[in-house]
């Protein structure tokens, strides 16, 4: 079994910066226009009045102070509430295979690998934008790289799932180098007009290149000491948009057929299960929490990271030990913790130990040991 290793990560930022204070007023510009509409329903009784929104409280609720947007016209236009993403063709590059490739590139150029080196492709994220052919494929094209390509979905949790698919396959011998990315246009399965969930995501593509280990020249190489993964069912978040909503037309254009969520119930369910799992994780393979220089969290909510770093080191951790980027990114799904190592993983030092934690729908839970060579 071969050792393997990260020898790179890219990272494709869309080009439309949104604060808060942008996203709420167009959220309370369609919360005025609504109950103006809605007047008299209102007052007998048969509508609920919207509350209007704040950035303040958006920044307490989440630690978010903005996010990134593949378009912001069409998010911030009270009228439409939804990106503006006009369909390509079928011969030209498909806008999710377009984000992959920009952080493929920066992957592949940091890692000092070809196209000609990659054995595999993987497209791990949330949504993908077509059922079939496959966007790994799409991608895999794209760079012109031979071998395979497959996508896989586990929501916020794909990133180390891929991971986890990537090792097993260079360790066997299946694959020399792996190439595995994650596209995610959260924007486009978020209900701009929900109060609770409006401000929660951002769109962004990370990639990353794992090879054998002795083959590796980068500069920066991280050894994968491990991955360990769980699933556990719940419909505390859900999407149910899917290719049998035609055959049901009561359900067309419903809430549920977007991101939604009981976000109570999942701060309580996922920080102790997601704390559980990475001291478990660490005690098999006979690692302190006080060995681990650096934790790498999937970039939901401020106050859930915090928690779960609580757990696991028996105190508060501060930004050096448990980067933050959601601040600026948002919850870019099952991109977020990888950006978190991208922009926050070039000053360890060799034998410094680090995690990679993802955790959402599913539940998912996925965590990815690391040591810098």
């Amino acid at each position: 079994m071969h050792k393997v290793v990260i020898s790179g990560t890219g990272l494709f930022t869309p080009p439309n910066a949104v604060s808060n204070a942008e996203l709420v007023e167009a959220f309370n510009a369609y919360v005025r226009e609504f109950n103006a509409a809605n007047q008299a329903a209102i007052a007998a009784g048969a509508v609920a009045e919207l509350a209007e929104s704040s950035a303040e409280f958006i920044e307490k609720a989440s630690g978010i102070k903005q996010r990134f947007l593949m378009d912001k016209s069409g998010v911030l236009d009270p009228a439409r509430m939804t990106p503006h993403l006009p369909e390509r063709g079928n011969d030209e590059l498909s806008l999710q295979a377009e984000m992959a490739v920009n952080a493929a590139r920066e992957a592949l150029a940091a890692a000092g690998r070809l196209a000609a080196d990659i054995d595999m492709v993987i497209v791990a994220c949330s949504n993908m934008q077509r059922p079939y052919p496959a966007m790994a494929v799409e991608v895999q094209q794209a760079l012109g790289i031979n071998g395979y390509a497959f996508d896989m979905n586990v929501a916020c949790s794909s990133a180390t799932f891929g991971i986890q698919t990537a090792v097993n396959a260079i360790a066997s011998g299946q694959a020399r180098a792996v190439l595995m990315v994650n596209p995610e246009i959260c924007s486009a399965h978020l209900n701009f007009r929900d109060r609770d969930s409006h401000f929660i995501f951002g769109d962004a593509c990370t990639a990353v290149v794992l090879e054998r280990a002795d083959a590796a020249t980068s500069a920066q190489r991280f050894e994968v000491l491990g991955c360990k993964l769980a699933t556990l069912f719940s419909n505390n978040i859900r999407n149910n948009f899917g290719f049998l909503n035609r055959c049901d037309e009561a359900g067309i254009g419903q809430p549920d057929k977007l991101f939604i969520q009981q976000g109570r119930k999942v701060f309580k369910e996922v920080c102790p299960m997601v704390g559980e799992h990475i001291v478990s994780h660490l005690d098999s393979l006979q690692i302190g929490a006080a060995d681990v220089r650096r934790f790498w969290l999937h970039q939901a909510n401020l106050a859930m990271n915090q928690l779960i770093a609580r757990r696991v080191l028996g105190r508060d951790a501060d930004n050096v030990e448990a980067p933050v980027i959601l601040d600026r990114y948002a919850n870019t799904s099952s991109a977020g913790s990888i950006i978190a190592f991208h922009l926050h993983s070039h000053d360890l030092q060799a034998g410094d130990v680090g995690v990679i934690s993802s955790f959402g729908a599913g539940y998912s839970v996925g965590s990815v040991v690391l040591k810098k060579q």
